[in-house]
């Protein structure tokens, strides 16, 4: 088998990877001042007379997250090495009238010198899409087909036709292709969550067909099962929904997970899918009822405007949580339109409250964007919510399709067609793509599973990662090829299992787990991460409490979980158990144990150092304890823990 074949060694594995992170842990985060509402404010009343707009005096701007971060004329005004030092924060204290700033009107009070402090040291971050200056972009709403470029070569796919044309204007080669390895590995954990099984690799490897990608994809696409249950993590976290958490118990949360798992299971049409959720029935109603929160709350936390704030995210891709509030200041949504969007599914009339402070103003019920259509105000609510499921899900709204396709780009790419993903009034680096992306779906019927073929048939897809010296600077991103991607601590924790044979017998979601009809297999599929509650290892890695709508998942490696990595009691538990279920299977030899776990974890037969390490650390007889180390080892690499 022709498997590659790098040269690494695992010498004194514990020693050699403890430590080691995707990328370099971070320190914990202080405490960071709220961007929205506190340190805009700030700038706003001090510092956008002379550096917003068209002004920019000393050669500053705060128009954009990257003219601020650029700096003046004299050099950037963050020290990122020593925040605490940056220039931003000496000036504001200066009592040299030749230095200080605001150079004249009130100085900052010690308060806002305390926030803005806060803010920098803190990394200085910065609301994705925030601008002073509003961009000109507006982005279409209404679908269009895109008009595709000749093919090059045989690239016909329709994305590579774009994409080709794409780099071919920027003078810009294209991606290295992936082996086929590579490409088997990537696709099962994209599309199911699960690593491809020894046998399968073996087999696809030896398989001279042309056509062997596009039936794994098939594949795949048609194992229910495992479709679902790794794809209810990304639901999961979409729609909010767990199987305990705040408001489970007291009944003020309810979830619909049983719905979710059978619609999944069934590949339900996204415009049904969505519809359902919209205008929720007994089975639907906990995506759209929220969290009645008990206590005190925000007005923008009423269950009605949970709803507004849910289904401009989750479908339309608009953060209306801004606007909640208040004017949203990173688009251009009203206070008035998020209450208008709260009141169709208010039981009773709403006041507009702006910063927790009643207006007096009665929300008036609407729809978004009017211009496809209203919702008769007359109706009773369930009628109400029919028509704005309609609206939501009319062919003439392009928003809708354009919205869950850029997601879906964004899971299988590592980066939105649009950044991020809950920016849809952002421009696309391809409007031709992003518009290909959702015609294709309307024209499939809504079947997500189309689109998902459609991208992981692509040339585009079937590529390297792109390799990074340092952090890219989003702001003049470029497509170079795909993102690397983490393994998610669901698709961590089914890896561990499915390698050691040791996954639990029991689940927690209260779904009806079917099997018939999906291969010959006696025995049920291994009961998956997400089916589970969530455990201290899995919150570490990412997987959020879903108290509020999740989209994205951190990349970064933090400091927490490089230490549970290294030495977490779950971890090291659950690879004591896999360890104990790898030495009841007996392998023939300890050279064959360690050629398995290769194969299983990282698609490749171990180079001849990796196998002389491995087997002088295992013996003759391994040991359960020897056996844990070299899972352990191998786990850590980032070669197993990053899809390239």
């Amino acid at each position: 088998m022709n498997l590659p074949n790098p040269n690494f060694s695992l010498v004194f594995l514990r020693r050699l990877v403890s430590g080691m992170a995707l990328v370099s842990p971070l320190a914990a985060p202080l405490e960071a001042a709220d961007f929205v509402h506190e340190v805009v404010p700030i700038l706003k009343q001090h510092c956008a007379e002379c550096h917003t707009d068209m002004k920019q005096k000393g050669g500053l701007s705060f128009n954009t997250e990257e003219s601020f971060r650029k700096g003046s004329k004299n050099g950037p005004i963050l020290d990122t090495a020593h925040p605490e030092k940056s220039l931003i924060l000496k000036v504001i204290v200066s009592e040299d009238e030749e230095e200080r700033m605001p150079p004249k009107g009130a100085r900052l009070s010690a308060k806002e010198v305390g926030l803005l402090r806060d803010w920098v040291v803190s990394g200085a971050k910065w609301e994705p899409g925030f601008a002073f200056k509003k961009p000109p972009y507006e982005p279409p709403l209404r679908p269009r087909s895109p008009v595709l470029p000749a093919a090059l070569g045989n690239r016909s796919n329709p994305i590579d036709r774009i994409i080709d044309h794409y780099l071919a204007e920027k003078k810009l080669p294209s991606p290295a292709p992936l082996d086929d390895a590579a490409f088997l590995r990537r696709v099962h954990i994209d599309l199911v969550g699960l690593l491809p099984d020894v046998g399968e690799l073996r087999a696809f490897l030896a398989d001279p067909a042309a056509d062997k990608r596009a039936r794994v994809v098939d594949a795949l696409l048609a194992n229910k099962t495992a479709y679902a249950e790794h794809w209810l993590s990304f639901w999961n976290d979409l729609l909010r929904n767990d199987y305990v958490g705040t408001g489970y118990i007291d009944g003020g949360r309810k979830q619909i997970s049983a719905w979710l798992y059978q619609a999944l299971r069934d590949n339900m049409p996204y415009d049904e899918f969505v519809r359902q959720l919209v205008a929720p029935s007994p089975a639907t109603e906990g995506f759209a009822n929220g969290i009645k929160w008990r206590g005190s709350i925000s007005a923008g936390q009423i269950p009605a405007m949970q709803y507004a704030q849910s289904v401009g995210q989750a479908f339309l891709g608009i953060n209306l949580k801004c606007a909640s509030c208040h004017d949203s200041f990173i688009d251009r949504w009203k206070l008035s339109e998020t209450y208008g969007l709260a009141a169709i599914f208010s039981d009773e009339p709403l006041e507009i409250v702006r910063c927790d402070k009643p207006t007096g103003k009665p929300a008036v019920p609407g729809w978004l964007f009017p211009e496809l259509g209203t919702v008769d105000v007359t109706r009773p609510k369930a009628e109400r919510l029919k028509q704005l499921a309609a609206l939501i899900t009319d062919p003439k709204n392009g928003r809708t399709p354009r919205t869950i396709t850029n997601r879906l780009w964004q899971r299988l790419m590592g980066r939105g067609v649009v950044h991020p993903v809950d920016a849809m009034q952002s421009a696309p680096w391809s409007e031709d793509l992003l518009d290909l992306l959702g015609s294709h779906l309307t024209e499939n019927h809504y079947d997500l599973k189309q689109t998902l073929r459609l991208i992981c048939l692509s040339q585009a897809y079937q590529s390297k990662a792109e390799s990074f010296s340092e952090l890219p600077q989003e702001g003049r991103y470029v497509y170079q090829g795909p993102r690397p991607k983490r393994l998610t601590a669901e698709e961590l924790t089914d890896a561990i299992w499915q390698i050691c044979g040791s996954a639990p017998a029991k689940f927690d979601a209260p779904v009806t787990r079917q099997t018939s009809g999906e291969g010959a297999a006696a025995k049920p599929p291994m009961v998956r991460a997400a089916l589970l509650q969530s455990d201290l290892l899995m919150r570490t890695l990412g997987r959020p409490n879903r108290e509020q709508i999740v989209t994205t998942r951190p990349l970064d490696l933090t400091t927490l979980e490089a230490m549970d990595l290294n030495n977490g009691a779950i971890l090291d538990s659950r690879l004591a158990e896999g360890a104990q279920a790898l030495v009841a299977r007996k392998f023939a030899s300890s050279a064959a144990l360690v050629s398995y776990l290769w194969q299983a974890a990282l698609a490749r037969e171990p180079g001849a150092d990796e196998l002389q390490a491995a087997v002088a650390l295992l013996g003759e007889k391994p040991a359960v304890s020897a056996i844990q180390d070299l899972l352990w080892g191998v786990l850590m690499l980032p070669e197993f823990q990053i899809i390239r």
